[in-house]
């Protein structure tokens, strides 16, 4: 099988995780990293035995794929360097800060022939794929993403750093135009909105309510799906899927009750999935689980959803005064 060359572009905190499941790929080999703070560049070359720049242009002609996982404001151009060069691009969420940009890439990869995925992780989520085979036509979803305030994430808002998760996913369930949004929020702590408040209203009917914080008191991570016939509770923290069935004495009668069934799925190393399946792409020429379109679909509803917010918090001075 033909060796494939790797690099990781940004090796902090998630970076770092990048290099490590690289390493474990069979017939991938990280020729080198990225990054511009010196001690953290010195610290992945030692740990990790390979060549950290503090540019991409050494590397450019000498890799084949590259995991992109810098703060977004430097995703587009560090993507678009790499997509020019006929360079397989894995890009962490959100895709690019402007959903022009985002359709920049997309063209970008399509013209070179490139595979262009974004880092959703929770699409791996043995949660999310387990929900899967039980979805038939969700009328109402509901999702909680719930976190304790940490400095890092904060470079974005709420919305780009923990609802995009859940919008991704909803949108990847809902086969169904997204018709109207409805949304709310507040800066608390970072200067940029903490908590979201998000309702969307899909033309086949479907309800999603979305609600991401970034200042609880503890994690929560979880999604209600309710259908006709069942009612769904996925807890991602727990990788534990809950399913409730109406109980029905013949067909002809209405339910008399709901019966719960407990699924326990097994834990996955969904980073180590997600990287596998970005080189199985290009190994074999074959689509991404998340493509270019799914991100910039995700950033769409994600920016709308912050500017909403943002023209609800503008009094009218600061309305008269722009």
């Amino acid at each position: 099988m033909t060796l494939l060359r790797a690099a990781v572009v940004g090796v902090g905190y998630l970076g770092n995780f990048h290099v490590q499941k690289y390493l474990s790929v069979p017939d991938v080999k990280i020729v080198g990293a990225v990054e511009t703070l010196p001690e953290r560049a010195r610290e992945i070359a030692d740990k990790y035995a390979i060549p950290v720049y503090d540019a991409i242009e050494p590397l450019l002609g000498h890799i084949d794929l590259v995991s992109i996982v810098t703060p977004p404001q430097h995703h587009f151009e560090a993507a678009r360097e790499c997509l020019a060069r006929g360079i397989h691009v894995l890009v962490e969420k959100p895709v690019t800060e402007s959903v022009e940009q985002a359709q920049t890439l997309i063209e970008l990869a399509r013209r070179h022939h490139c595979v262009f995925q974004v880092g959703h992780l929770e699409r791996f989520n043995p949660a999310v794929i387990a929900v899967r085979r039980r979805l038939h036509q969700p009328h109402r979803i509901e999702a909680r993403r719930l976190s304790k305030y940490q400095k890092r994430g904060t470079d974005v808002d709420v919305v780009l750093d923990l609802m995009i998760h859940d919008i991704d996913i909803v949108l990847s369930m809902i086969d169904s135009p997204l018709e109207s949004l409805y949304a709310t929020g507040s800066t608390v702590v970072s200067g940029d909105l903490d908590v979201a408040h998000a309702t969307l209203h899909f033309a086949n009917g479907c309800i999603a309510d979305l609600t991401a914080s970034r200042v609880n008191r503890e994690p929560v991570r979880s999604m209600n799906i309710y259908q006709a016939d069942s009612y769904i509770v996925v807890d991602y923290l727990n990788h534990t899927l809950l399913v409730g069935n109406q109980a029905q004495a013949d067909a002809s009668t209405p339910p008399v009750e709901i019966t719960f069934e407990e699924e326990s799925l097994v834990r996955t190393d969904i980073l180590m999935d997600e990287i596998a399946s970005f080189v199985a792409a290009v190994r074999h020429g074959s689509a991404p689980t998340v493509s270019g379109e799914d991100g910039k679909r995700a950033l769409e509803v994600a920016v709308a959803i912050s500017n909403q917010i943002r023209a609800r918090q503008t009094t009218p001075r600061e309305a008269q005064a722009r």
